[in-house]
């Protein structure tokens, strides 16, 4: 079949749709948000998908999943297996690693397991176990003819006597042992028979005067192959008697200069320096197993103890300056006292910051050095004390999650650590970024073995880091944990993994995989989906991206607006040829575009326009010598009073100098309290002139299943308050906790006021099902009686955000006027098409956010001046939706607030007041203040690639 073809598709807001969508190609579906983009993608298809997985499951695994529902569709035909990539974060395992969960580190542990060199900390020299083809090679290397000799160094067990080891190698066959007579340089073989019948006959018990070899074989050094065999066979005899130490000798015996036979010395034992090193295996170098994993912190890296952050929160300090916080006030002062006496005979700098300390100054501080014990023992001391609460609370206040001090944050046992390949252990590679381990594995010199041996995990390995570096994640290192990344970047990962398992004849649906790209990087990810296609895979985005959307092969779009009045294909088929219209002239639309918002926003007869003038803004607040992750000690101004966009690459610094510096400095600042900010100097400026601030980041609204909007913005309460005031409500005693599925009363107790129950699967992911008992209404029947202009409660809840308003709008009553008051702002941040009883699970991350943000939009909320910062507020929203956005920022700033968005959407960024731009480049290459000015300005700077991106 050429294409997959939907017929009379009718879930959610989808009206008896019918679409064709061809099979080996590249299909952006896009909409508002709302119009049924994901209803058809993901609902529709995907579902579909899924089920008739489920079909091909035996009967016994069917009979848990048999009322699945087969979603609301004539027939879907001509559908492939289908692979869903969505945009949430899949895992909060803290074991998962971007290293993990897109197989590169598997490979890298079968790389060092294979070709790895376990390296001396002693010497620095390679540790190696010999094998008997070392020994046969080195026989065979010899001269013809030359005679050598097999010993085995004797070994006594404990308790067995010289004489008892003796005979009992008489019995195993051995027939001669090699022994130095003093002052002699020559070695004497003798038999075994006769030296003992030379020892004396009344002693049991005699002891060797010096080193005593058996005599396992003597022969003649030969090339040929049949004799080598034979030779082989005594060698691993003679490892077995000699404890995995033999010494192949020149025959007749002499002494070598050490004293020991002359000859070379193998061992297939993994030792030196007197150490026993543990042989390379896969399971050496898993964090997730017992056997490779830190015994300390068990692999997770981190362990609960004394926190160098807490103990110096100002790395600006000097130790002199009181740096180190647990050694100010009158008791403890006396600890400072003692180490300034003692800093010149420890050669340390009391007058140099903490931040620019050497590690051997700050081991010094803290492990101590000669008979000073530093600070490590002052807390053990501490420990030792506990039992005095002044020394617990003092003990819980430096107290947190730090690096192991076994493993450093390697995850890793040290013997893993002592394995390399080209100079580096398996931990140091997996700090690298993506770009740096690429160019390290395409630099790596290996001999011909290596390459045989290794060539395959190899190129593997380099073939995943370059889909990584296509979707724009070169910035990120192997042991960056899974659930410290965006939505978007946890997208790209699985998109990545999913290219390296080069499965063909399958269907991909990916859900917005631009979200957090920067222009520059979406040109790459363009051709990665394009790569993908060309596998033989259908490729279906779900996508608002304009680069995505013109490189599609073909198009549906969905529409003409969102909830009720979406759900219609507004066109579908191949990109027609859109261009901006030119400056001055106006665009006629081609028929296609007479509904078509997408359409109308690419050909330039709809547009966001840039503001004819920016706000002047002469306050400001100020994070100086931010350095936390890859942020180069920059200095940073915040103006205040207007719009100010954060931009730059992915990586370049952005989220780390918003959310891990500025926002908890701030909290902290005004509120005393909240998360520890990350590394910088100081907070500064005009920070009186804002009374808190706000982080609206894309977390869920509610943990919750009942969480949902309208719970969220307080309309429920009224609307509760509204239908226990009906009269036939107030005749059988109804009051507002009726109304409540959080608690008991009125909400149906099979499902807990859910509408669903949740069936637990063993063998895949729980299945939903709607409640038999209610039928998904969650409340008793009897309430269920009670209606408003003859809708329930439950009928209300199901309603959009459009339809209640015209609902309560076209009433009198103070009640009806709150509720119309607290949802008209999700109107206003385009959520009119979201239902009143959506669970705030089913919202996207850019939804839960718009939700947050109409929160902050009622009018009797915070009349004092706030800081609002916005974590990619664009998320999820269409060109005509960003409009609306920015009506809401611009409603906010208009109240006295000010606006602060991390963002790469250029529509936002035009419209901004003011724009910080970080780069130049992600990772190492980035963390440098780039650009501060007007979006108009930072255009005409086309040698950054934001400036380029406005241009």
């Amino acid at each position: 079949m050429s294409q997959i073809s939907i017929r009379g598709a009718r879930v959610h807001n989808l009206k008896n749709v019918d679409v064709d969508i061809p099979r080996n190609k590249l299909v952006a579906i896009t909409g508002l948000s709302g119009s049924g983009k994901s209803t058809l993608a993901f609902d529709t298809l995907f579902a579909e998908g899924q089920r008739r997985y489920v079909e091909s499951l035996s009967a016994y695994a069917r009979q848990f999943l048999g009322r699945i529902n087969k979603p609301e569709v004539e027939s879907i035909t001509g559908i492939p297996p289908a692979i869903a990539i969505e945009q949430k974060v899949n895992t909060r395992n803290p074991r998962s690693t971007v290293g993990t969960s897109t197989e590169v580190y598997d490979y890298l542990k079968l790389l060092y397991a294979r070709i790895g060199r376990t390296i001396s900390p002693v010497s620095g020299v390679e540790v190696k176990a010999h094998s008997v083809s070392d020994v046969t090679r080195y026989v065979a290397s010899q001269p013809d003819d030359k005679r050598m000799a097999l010993l085995a160094p004797l070994h006594l067990l404990d308790g067995m006597g010289f004489i008892e080891k003796l005979t009992l190698l008489l019995h195993e066959g051995f027939s001669r042992i090699c022994v130095a007579p003093t002052g002699s340089a020559a070695w004497d073989v003798v038999g075994i028979e006769d030296y003992l019948a030379s020892l004396p006959q009344k002693s049991s018990k005699v002891e060797t005067t010096g080193e005593v070899f058996v005599m396992v074989d003597r022969f003649a050094a030969t090339g040929d192959e049949s004799a080598l065999n034979d030779i082989g066979d005594s060698v691993q005899a003679t490892f077995g008697e000699g404890n995995g130490n033999i010494l192949v000798a020149d025959y007749p015996i002499t002494s070598a200069k050490n004293g020991r036979p002359q000859g070379a010395c193998f061992s297939n034992r993994f030792e030196a320096d007197g150490i026993a090193f543990e042989r390379p295996s896969e399971h050496l170098f898993s964090f997730n197993n017992p056997l490779g994993a830190c015994p300390r912190c068990e692999g997770y890296g981190r362990v609960v103890g004394i926190d160098e952050d807490l103990v110096v929160p100002d790395k600006s300090q000097s130790v002199y300056g009181d740096a180190v916080v647990c050694w100010k006030g009158e008791q403890m002062s006396w600890f400072k006292e003692q180490f300034v006496k003692q800093a010149s005979k420890l050669g340390f700098p009391i007058h140099k910051p903490y931040c620019e300390l050497t590690a051997e100054q700050k081991a010094t501080l803290w492990r101590g050095k000669g008979t000073y014990g530093g600070l490590d023992a002052f807390f053990a001391e501490l420990e030792a004390n506990r039992y005095k609460i002044q020394y617990r609370v003092m003990l819980a206040r430096y107290t947190g999650k730090t690096p192991c001090p076994e493993c450093h944050g390697a995850r890793l046992r040290t013997a893993a650590l002592y394995v390399q390949v080209g100079g580096k252990n398996i931990s140091e590679l997996a700090e690298m970024s993506v770009d740096n381990l690429s160019h390290f594995m395409k630099t790596l010199k290996l001999d011909k073995y290596e390459q045989q041996v290794a060539g395959r995990a190899l190129v593997e390995i380099k073939n995943r880091l370059q889909f990584l570096q296509n979707v724009g994640l070169g910035y990120l290192t192997l042991d960056r944990l899974s659930r410290t990344l965006s939505g978007g970047e946890s997208q790209r990962i699985n998109l990545a993994t999913s290219l390296g398992s080069n499965l063909v004849g399958s269907l991909y649906i990916l859900d917005e995989p631009s979200i957090g790209l920067h222009p520059r990087n979406t040109e790459q990810l363009v051709s990665v989906l394009k790569q993908l296609r060309d596998l033989g895979n259908t490729v279906v985005v779900v996508e608002h991206e304009e680069k995505i959307i013109r490189a599609a092969d073909h198009i549906i779009d969905i529409g003409p607006l969102a909830g009720r009045h979406g759900g219609e294909i507004v066109f579908q088929g191949k990109p027609p040829a859109l261009s901006p219209s030119p400056k001055g002239k106006k665009a006629e639309p081609p028929a296609a575009l007479s509904e078509s918002l997408t359409l109308k926003y690419l050909s330039g007869i709809e547009k966001i326009e840039a503001p004819e003038r920016y706000r002047k803004m002469n306050k400001y607040i100020e994070v100086q010598g931010a350095r936390e992750n890859n942020l180069k000690n920059i200095n940073v101004k915040f103006p205040l009073g207007g719009i100010v966009a954060v931009t730059g690459v992915s990586g370049s610094g952005k989220s780390t100098l918003v959310k891990s510096i500025l926002y908890p400095a701030l909290s902290k600042h005004i509120n005393t309290y909240g998360d520890k900010p990350g590394m910088h100097e100081k907070l500064c400026g005009d920070i009186g002139c804002i009374k808190n601030v706000e982080m609206v980041d894309q977390n869920p609204i509610g943990r919750s299943s009942r969480s949902n909007p309208v719970t969220y913005l307080k309309a429920y309460d009224e609307i509760r308050k509204l239908y226990a005031e009906q009269p036939y409500a107030v005749h059988n005693g109804y009051g507002t906790s009726h109304f409540s599925f959080n608690i008991d009363g009125g909400r149906c107790e099979e499902c807990q006021g859910d509408g669903f129950i949740k069936v637990e699967m063993q063998f895949m992911a729980d299945v939903t099902l709607v409640c038999d008992a209610c039928g998904g209404k969650r409340f008793k029947p009897d309430i269920l009686e009670v209606k408003y202009h003859g809708y329930s409660i439950s009928d209300v809840l199901d309603f959009t955000v459009n339809q209640a308003v015209e609902l309560f709008e076209a009433q009198k009553g103070g009640t009806v006027k709150k509720i119309v008051e607290r949802l008209k702002p999700l109107q206003s941040v385009g959520l009119g098409y979201i239902k009143l009883g959506q669970s705030s699970s089913t919202l996207s991350g850019g939804e839960s956010q718009r939700v947050k943000l109409a929160s902050f939009l009622t009018k009797e909320m915070h009349p004092d001046p706030l800081l609002f910062i916005f974590d990619e507020p664009t998320t999820g929203l269409h060109f005509h939706d960003i409009k609306k956005l920015l009506e809401a920022f611009n409603a906010l700033v208009e109240r006295g607030h000010t606006v602060l968005v991390v963002e790469h959407n250029m529509d936002v960024v035009k419209c901004a007041d003011w724009v910080i731009d970080l780069g130049p480049e992600g990772g190492e290459a980035g963390g440098y203040l780039c650009f501060c000015g007007t979006p108009k300005e930072l255009a005409k700077h086309k040698e950054l690639h934001t400036g380029k991106a406005l241009a």
